[in-house]
């Protein structure tokens, strides 16, 4: 029957021969668990079925491949019924597992002093650029709300600065002192050029002097990325996850992070534990003796 529904495939929906042979290894695999079952893969019921797509995804399978197995399996069963070989499928409302969450992308500490090296901060482009991704990187700030930040919301003394976040939420978030020093410099130089005799409430000033958009500084990541040999993958949100990852590997409690971050739920903060713990297992397996 696996066979009359691959020929079905081939013939009348007419699938690319690469899609014919993933939906055959998916069915091989079918026709194997119900041969260890000793029963043929029509007579499987839901239950069954449900544990075969367990056993695959503890295989290791990925979600996209066992996404497929489940589309090749629904498909069979539903040819079946077509064929009138079967009155119903088992198979009709049948779901891969839920995979966990992709993990978020972060730098080094070694990556995070390369890329604040780039900017050539003789120049006033390059100090603005310099203080953008130190206060970036200091604070976890969306890009949004980095590009949005005011000289009003600015309190460099104090260390911290005032944020309006998403559902216009109001949050302090704390500076370090090499961001605030940064930021100090180019107010008191850098700033002043880019504004050529112009005024603007908006700290971050492009080289016309108006407002910085979100594309402009995610442009000017890029081309800094690019001279410090980071990955493409390297966006704003990365700086993001590095600064909260980096606080939770010294030691900073989840609910802090939370706080400075803007999370409404913790939830969403629990994603950084799970880039702990895949790294726990990596330095287990590397250093433990029994490993």
């Amino acid at each position: 029957m696996i066979d009359a529904y691959l020929d079905h495939l081939r013939v009348e929906r007419r699938l690319a021969e690469h899609t014919l042979e993933s939906y055959a290894r998916d069915l091989a695999a079918l026709a194997a668990y119900a041969a260890g079952a000793h029963r043929t893969p029509e007579t499987l019921d839901r239950q069954a079925l449900e544990a075969f797509v367990r056993g695959q995804m503890a295989r290791g399978l990925s979600p996209r491949s066992v996404a497929r197995t489940v589309a090749a399996v629904r498909g069979f069963f539903r040819f079946l019924v077509l064929d009138r070989r079967l009155a119903h499928s088992p198979a009709d409302d049948l779901r891969p597992p839920r995979a966990w969450p992709a993990l978020p992308k972060f730098l080094s500490l070694e990556d995070v002093d390369a890329l604040l090296a780039q900017p050539d901060v003789a120049t006033p482009a390059g100090l603005r650029d310099r203080a953008m991704i130190e206060l970036l990187y200091a604070t976890g700030l969306r890009v949004s709300e980095l590009v949005g930040v005011r000289l009003a919301d600015l309190h460099l003394d104090e260390h911290y600065l005032t944020c309006i976040g998403k559902g216009s939420k109001e949050r302090l978030v704390p500076i370090g002192d090499q961001a605030s020093d940064w930021i100090g410099r180019y107010q008191s130089t850098a700033r002043r050029t880019l504004l050529k005799g112009r005024s603007s409430p908006r700290l971050f000033l492009n080289a016309r002097g108006g407002p910085l958009s979100r594309v402009g500084f995610w442009k000017i990541l890029k081309q800094h990325g690019r001279r410090a040999n980071l990955p493409r993958s390297l966006s704003p949100h990365v700086l993001r996850h590095s600064f909260a990852t980096h606080l939770l590997e010294r030691g900073a409690d989840l609910r802090s992070i939370q706080l400075m971050l803007g999370h409404s739920d913790l939830s969403t903060t629990q994603i950084y534990t799970h880039v702990l713990e895949a790294r726990l297992r990596t330095v287990y397996d590397r250093f433990h003796p029994r490993a």
